[in-house]
């Protein structure tokens, strides 16, 4: 319509109300005393009986401006109760967006509800699969692609969606390395709903914008997972790790990304030397290597998988005798259970707070009697407020160890039986490996030492099967 306007086609424009024209009061104020009176154009409101060639008095030019600020002030009441309302949602764990993440469908009887979409969730859990036995994101990405799986946006248009965005560059969308990692990052298959990461700042402004991680609206178990939650923290944790796939290869090799040089910290490079017809392998330091320091030892491969197979083995050795003895404590009866004598430590705790209030109201009559100044009763009171507060911070702690001690059933640790499913094991496969090892540091020749994973949990659970040394039977101990 400007342009009409500008090639003289066009000299009066009529519209509804002053709000139809515009909504906000500084633009429409421009519009109706600067650029349509300097371009000869004649602007007629019909309902708000205005009419820009008709006989203006002194009260339309008043009026005219409040009614364009009313205007905009009732969009700026609008947007604020509309944004309200669609927070109030997303802290409810109310889905709002346009389209369900790939591997979800939305509630037919509710449409702000996620469910599984059977049929994505196998693509999703695949993808999932496939990284965790060593394969690239790319070639996660070619696999798919050669097996005919839909990616993303294809599947909603092929489920009758009108689904577009800026993400496809052919006509055909398929999978892409891009899209593959934004799969395994994705929250939302653990059952996390996250919600206003990006926004526009005002009703004016159209450009969207990033918010602050301190702003996302997080709701947790708020759907049906389809990753557990082992899974996906091995799979971040794969995605931060100097890992490449050779040209010729489908997956990575087996220790990719898990071992690294005890002197400078530094992953370490797999290297193939060629001896009479076979090919061995080493482990180098990657610094040393690229000429930035470090000594030049070396580490064979073979001797590498023969020595953590066997501290592996050792390793799911002690979980299953852990296992074996936590099955034993939860069989026990509560009083049984409670052998660090949580009840005893309250009630001695309880007391001293009393004690120290007594003393505390004692002080007054001491001061009163003259047997204490009063510099020195400000003092004593002092000392026993600390005394009270200490012990009221133990007691807090203690009673809520004595109802974890109650209330959590130790006997299903999932990480537990992440290692215990390994039992029989002959042999390392990738697998194993990026479940149950953390890291591999090499020293030198004679040296080494793996790092498993769930190393501090594991020690927690010790201490806490030391509080039963006293009542566990020998058989118990023994494992």
């Amino acid at each position: 319509m400007l342009a009409d306007i500008k090639a003289k086609r066009i000299n009066c424009v009529i519209c509804k109300d002053l709000s139809r024209f515009a909504r906000n009061y500084i633009d429409s104020g421009r519009y109706l005393e600067k650029i349509f009176p300097f371009m000869g154009v004649r602007f007629i409101a019909i309902t708000d009986n205005y009419d820009s060639n008709g006989d203006k008095s002194q009260s339309d030019s008043l009026i005219i401006p409040f009614k364009n600020l009313i205007n905009d002030a009732y969009c700026k009441d609008i947007s604020m109760k509309i944004r309200s309302q669609l927070d109030i949602k997303r802290k409810m764990g109310d889905f709002i967006g346009a389209f369900a993440t790939y591997g979800y469908r939305k509630d037919p009887e509710n449409k702000n509800r996620l469910l599984v979409d059977e049929n994505a969730a196998r693509v999703v859990e695949l993808i999932f699969r496939l990284r965790l036995q060593g394969m690239s994101n790319s070639r996660i990405a070619k696999k798919l692609n050669g097996m005919g799986i839909p990616s993303p946006m294809e599947y909603k248009r092929s489920q009758g969606q009108n689904y577009a965005c800026g993400f496809r560059v052919n006509e055909r969308a398929t999978w892409n390395a891009v899209s593959i990692r934004r799969v395994l990052t994705n929250e939302l298959y653990l059952g996390t709903l996250i919600q206003h990461k990006r926004g526009t700042p005002n009703y004016k402004v159209k450009k969207e914008v990033q918010y602050g991680q301190e702003d996302w609206i997080v709701i947790e178990a708020n759907h049906e997972p389809i990753i557990s939650e082992t899974d996906f923290l091995t799979v971040q944790s794969l995605l931060q790790r100097d890992v490449r796939v050779a040209p010729d290869k489908e997956a990575t090799h087996l220790f990719a990304g898990f071992v690294y040089c005890g002197g400078c910290n530094h992953c370490m490079t797999r290297k193939v030397v060629p001896s009479h017809g076979k090919k061995y392998y080493y482990f180098v330091c990657s610094s040393h290597k690229a000429g930035e320091g470090c000594s030049s030892h070396s580490f064979s491969e073979a001797k590498l998988n023969k020595i953590v197979l066997g501290l592996v083995r050792e390793q799911i050795k002690l979980i299953g005798q852990v296992d074996q003895v936590l099955s034993y404590i939860a069989t026990l009866p509560e009083s049984q259970r409670n052998v660090f004598n949580y009840d005893a430590q309250i009630t001695k705790l309880n007391a001293e707070i009393e004690r120290y209030k007594n003393l505390k109201l004692n002080l007054y009559s001491d001061m009163a009697d003259g047997i204490i100044s009063k510099e020195e009763y400000l003092e004593f009171r002092a000392g026993y407020d600390r005394k009270v507060a200490a012990c009221q911070q133990a007691l807090g702690k203690i009673t809520e160890e004595r109802q974890q001690a109650v209330d959590s059933n130790v006997r299903h640790v999932e990480w537990l039986e992440i290692f215990t499913q390994y039992g029989n094991i002959t042999e390392l496969h990738r697998e194993v490996i990026v479940n149950l090892i953390e890291r591999i540091v090499i020293y030198d020749a004679k040296h080494i030492e793996v790092v498993f994973r769930y190393q501090d949990e594991l020690h927690s659970l010790l201490q806490y099967i030391d509080r039963f040394a006293d009542i566990l039977p020998a058989e118990a101990k023994e494992a």
